[in-house]
């Protein structure tokens, strides 16, 4: 697998891109820090956890 960094308007986004599987893989965080201009990572961290707690919860009552 073979990795890199990219930049969207100035924030970096950690790519991966597997060549077996034809995929690219991206940091779901650096999005989400991008996402939302968030100059702090562990802010991005926190929300995404936070959200991945919510989707658990949801998904459990389908």
């Amino acid at each position: 697998m073979e990795t890199d960094m990219t930049l969207f308007e100035d924030y970096e986004i950690r790519k991966a891109y597997d060549k077996e599987a034809e995929i690219w893989w991206f940091s779901v965080i650096d999005i989400i820090q991008a996402l939302m201009q968030q100059a702090d990572y562990q802010a991005a961290r926190k929300y995404w956890g936070k959200l991945k707690q919510r989707l658990r919860k949801t998904v459990s009552r389908w």
